[in-house]
């Protein structure tokens, strides 16, 4: 499984098996500035293990939740208060795009927009729901494909591509899962949207 925090030295991400690590909101290894919100992001693995979003030291969605499905794992908060106002899942092998939009549509400029992947992310995106994610601050959407893994942390209303963004490939010499590329984490702390 790879490990990703940005914005947090990488000698304060290593955490021995021996060892007992002070961790903070979202188990970050760092406490976030006043003006940022911590948050931490698991994609799924494979189609087995469930991804996991967690926002202030709130888990959001999580298998345990019975809360995460196949596909997109979205959820949004309000990037002023920190509040979650919505969250839901989108089957993007099976399911329709046209959720997914509907899901997005009326986002509020400001709305912090938290992805995790699990199983298929990619085979019903359209040109049109990769470019609410490309609007979002994502510059990987339009790379996935098929049982690729990906997380991914934007907002409505940025002005430049989103710094907490992650995709493996699905690569068959390369997976480690028979079918599907390892788990992905991403962590860090995100500006508030004032």
């Amino acid at each position: 499984m790879q490990s990703h925090f940005l914005g947090l030295p990488k000698s304060e991400v290593v955490v021995s098996d021996t060892a007992k690590v002070r961790t903070f909101k979202c188990g970050l290894p760092r406490e976030c500035p006043v003006d940022h919100f911590a948050f931490h992001i698991k994609s799924g693995a494979a189609n087995v293990v469930g991804p996991k979003i967690c926002f202030e030291d709130h888990v959001i969605m999580s298998s345990v939740l019975n809360n995460i499905g196949p596909g997109l794992n979205i959820a949004l908060i309000n990037g002023v208060t920190g509040k979650t106002e919505k969250n839901g899942y989108f089957n993007m092998y099976s399911g329709k795009v046209e959720d997914l939009l509907q899901f997005l549509k009326d986002i509020k400029p400001g709305t912090i927009v938290l992805v995790a992947s699990y199983d298929d992310p990619a085979t019903k995106l359209t040109d049109e729901a990769q470019n609410v994610f490309t609007n979002l601050g994502s510059t990987m959407i339009k790379s996935l494909k098929f049982r690729d893994t990906w997380v991914f942390a934007g907002a409505s209303g940025i002005t430049d591509k989103s710094p907490f963004e992650r995709h493996m490939k699905n690569e068959r010499e390369k997976n480690i899962y028979d079918g599907w590329p390892e788990m992905l984490e991403l962590g860090g702390c995100f500006p508030k949207t004032l």
